[in-house]
């Protein structure tokens, strides 16, 4: 029987470690930290402190250095920590030593989503693409599993238990991953039949940062109930809806949120939800404004984007959340400008130009500006709808 890593319960404490590394400042290490306490508060685990420690690399053997690693021994033991969450994939042989220093349950960042993702997972299609997510990342690891082995001594007449195991394990996995990648065709080919049903109406994807008000923006547009919560990836199941905009037809489509270090393995098996939005006319880019760090949100959906060959479509930037934005005037002598010193109106202006015009701000929640939000739809739908049935635009 195959051992599985044990996801995390509420309530468990939980410390956090990163790196900060050269060229990186200690604002971007402590908002990396930020969003993966967030992430393990979405998990269920409760943070306790973080750890963090300059390296120009991490160590190959325990991620962090001895000295380092020893301080937050002496943390876990005197505060009874459960859990110890790692800002960055781990190797195997990694996650092994400091499992073995610590004495306590470790996660890296993957592992962590693909923890949130399988509790999230609704429908049988979006379990059996993190199961093969887990799987995929599970099989380099597997030796971590049988640390209990670790107790017979080599030498004549020792040899092979653990090996075979091990191995029989691979075999088990990786054959679950082929079946799981079958499966997932079969499905693939279902969606994309789906896909080509519904005829040639322009088709609009909303895509984003993890919790910018995708999901609620979707049930402004189109009456719809889609869960949104203030929790990350609470949508992972692709959501479909048609909806008319001056008697024009569109199809919206809401898409799990992007991440910034998206597990690659995600990334593959959860392909044919992205090609909701590789098939897409046009990208409805959410973005949280109210965030201090929304534009490096931007580059790593963008980074996403550009891996699954969806730049050169036309988008629409929608800067959500300006109810809760704070402007902060910059006093007469300070020299250091922030983003918090730019107005609503200074980004309105500095995006505009970088859009040509495609750029709106509004508060999905507060139901501001949704009027200018449609009426900017309509444009650039109605122009591909017009290229599409040239004969057809005395309807509209």
């Amino acid at each position: 029987m195959i051992e599985t890593i044990k996801p995390i319960s509420d309530n468990e404490k939980a410390i956090l470690v990163g790196v900060i590394r050269q060229g990186q400042s200690e604002e971007n290490s402590t908002e990396y930290l930020d969003e993966l306490a967030f992430l393990a508060e979405t998990a269920g685990a409760e943070t306790i402190e973080r750890f963090t420690q300059k390296l120009e690399r991490p160590n190959p053997k325990t991620f962090l250095g001895q000295g380092k690693m020893e301080q937050i021994k002496s943390f876990v033991d005197t505060h009874n920590i459960d859990l110890a969450i790692f800002d960055d994939e781990l190797t195997p042989s990694q996650l092994r030593n400091i499992e073995k220093l610590l004495e306590i349950k470790v996660l890296d960042r993957t592992n962590l989503i693909l923890d949130i993702f399988a509790g999230r997972a609704q429908t049988s299609y979006a379990r059996t693409q993190v199961e093969l997510a887990q799987l995929q990342y599970l099989l380099p690891r597997l030796t971590r599993l049988w640390t209990h082995l670790e107790r017979q001594k080599g030498g004549i007449g020792m040899r092979g238990p653990g090996e075979t195991q091990i191995e029989t394990d691979r075999r088990i996995i990786e054959q679950k991953i082929s079946l799981l990648k079958e499966k997932l065709k079969k499905i693939d080919k279902q969606m994309a039949t789906q896909r080509s049903n519904r005829g040639q109406l322009v088709r609009i994807a909303l895509v984003g940062y993890t919790n910018v008000g995708k999901s609620t923006l979707m049930n402004l547009l189109c009456k719809t109930s889609v869960l949104a919560e203030n929790k990350l990836f609470a949508t992972l199941d692709t959501t479909v809806r048609k909806i008319a905009i001056e008697n024009l037809p569109i199809l919206l489509t809401d898409t799990v949120g992007f991440i910034r270090k998206l597990p690659t393995q995600l990334v593959e098996s959860f392909k044919s939800t992205l090609d909701e939005v590789r098939e897409a006319d046009v990208l409805l880019h959410v973005v949280d404004i109210s965030h201090e760090s929304f534009e490096h949100h931007i580059e790593s959906v963008n980074k996403i984007l550009g891996e699954i060959d969806s730049m050169d479509k036309p988008v629409i930037m929608v800067f959500n959340k300006i109810d809760a934005y704070t402007y902060e005037p910059m006093e007469e002598f300070d020299l250091d400008k922030t983003n918090r010193n730019f107005s609503l109106e200074d980004w309105r202006q500095t995006w505009m130009g970088k859009m040509s015009g495609n750029c709106v701000f509004i508060s999905a929640t507060g139901k501001d500006n949704i009027q200018e939000l449609r009426e900017m739809i309509y444009k650039v739908a109605s122009r591909i709808h017009a290229e599409r049935f040239p004969f057809n635009n005395f309807l509209y």
